[in-house]
């Protein structure tokens, strides 16, 4: 797959590459006495970030596309980072940094260095735009650490609303700000794809009329890929919940897997939850068996990997062993208002 396949859909826009942000932006924003910068091309969204002065503030982004990785520190809390249309292939942030490319001072970025996208800050809002990495395989056989994520977000309450998010290995890291802490994410009507373990982390983190996409791989082996690898917490009730949602493929046929288990080095007490329910599942996903083990050590048998009421070619029970349900009164533990508590997010 070529860049410009990654892509395509999105608006061409213009390159933003301008190392500041707008005076006029700024001004006007302490003029009129609202919380607002405007961020248009040939400005940078980052230089927005850094001018913004403390919580509760908005940055309005216009159509067009921005190469360039975004940061949003802690003290940013409650920002609100939107595209200017309603339409999130309109506004496209994009980088394409991997786990393996060289920093400029010999060392690696790293998973989570790789993001187009990182925020820390509690209360963040994202809507109405593409977060991308289009960084591909194909133009680095030399690196071997191929996850290039395009948003990596922790923080509690964090909320994704008609957002893309577009890569391929790792696209969405959904992490905690501490191993103890259950910082809690939510994803409505948002477009995530890629093909190896694109939605992964411990948040509690659930997604609600989103659809998952799994990509083709020029690859001649099986399973091409996992939508999910989650690596929830042993004292975390709750992982990722998938609610009512659909998952497509543009492979062929049972090339994919629903999920694998993730149990980090650092963390080996970890004990990966993920729910998919309400949801329909494409012929993508092999029903047969749509679980495998990411290491033997760990196998995804003793996960809590649950299923309810999914419909779809890829949702079909074949061999039941392989599909673990629940039951009608475990279901109503797993639920959004169960998962995210007394945060009631508001579209």
């Amino acid at each position: 797959m070529h860049r410009r396949t990654l892509l395509t859909g999105l608006t061409a826009g213009v390159l933003a590459t301008a190392p500041v942000a707008s005076a006029s932006a700024s001004a006007s924003a302490s003029v009129s006495g609202r919380r607002v910068l405007h961020v248009r091309p040939g400005e940078s969204v980052q230089a927005a970030v850094d001018a913004v002065p403390g919580p509760g503030w908005t940055i309005v982004v216009h159509p067009g596309t921005y190469r360039e990785v975004v940061t949003v520190a802690p003290d940013k809390a409650r920002l609100t980072l939107r595209g200017a249309t309603r339409d999130p292939r309109d506004v496209v942030i994009v980088y394409d940094n991997a786990n393996g490319t060289k920093k400029p001072d010999g060392t690696t970025y790293g998973t989570a260095g790789s993001a187009t996208f990182t925020s820390a800050a509690p209360g963040l809002r994202v809507r109405d735009l593409t977060l991308a990495n289009d960084w591909l395989r194909a133009d680095h056989p030399e690196i071997t650490g191929t996850q290039a994520v395009a948003a990596y977000t922790y923080g509690d309450r964090t909320h994704f609303e008609n957002v893309r998010l577009l890569a391929h290995q790792d696209t969405l890291f959904v992490e905690t700000t501490a191993l103890d802490v259950f910082d809690r994410q939510y994803f409505h009507r948002c477009h995530i794809e890629g093909d190896v373990d694109f939605v992964f982390g411990r948040a509690t983190a659930v997604f609600e009329d989103c659809h998952f996409h799994t990509l083709r791989r020029d690859v001649d082996f099986t399973p091409k890929g996992m939508v999910f690898a989650p690596s929830t917490a042993r004292a975390n009730p709750h992982g990722i919940l998938v609610l009512g949602s659909r998952i497509t493929s543009g492979a062929e046929d049972g090339a994919y897997k629903l999920a694998r288990p993730w149990v980090p080095t650092y963390e080996t007490t970890a004990w990966p939850s993920l729910v998919v329910r309400d949801t329909r599942i494409g012929p993508g996903i092999d029903a047969a068996a749509p679980y495998t083990n990411m290491r033997e050590a760990y196998p995804w048998q003793t996960m809590r990997f649950r299923e309810y009421r999914n419909t779809g070619p890829g949702a079909e029970i074949t061999v039941p062993e392989n599909r673990p349900q629940l039951g009608r009164g475990e279901a109503r533990s797993h639920t959004r208002s169960a998962y995210l508590g007394d945060w009631r997010p508001r579209a």
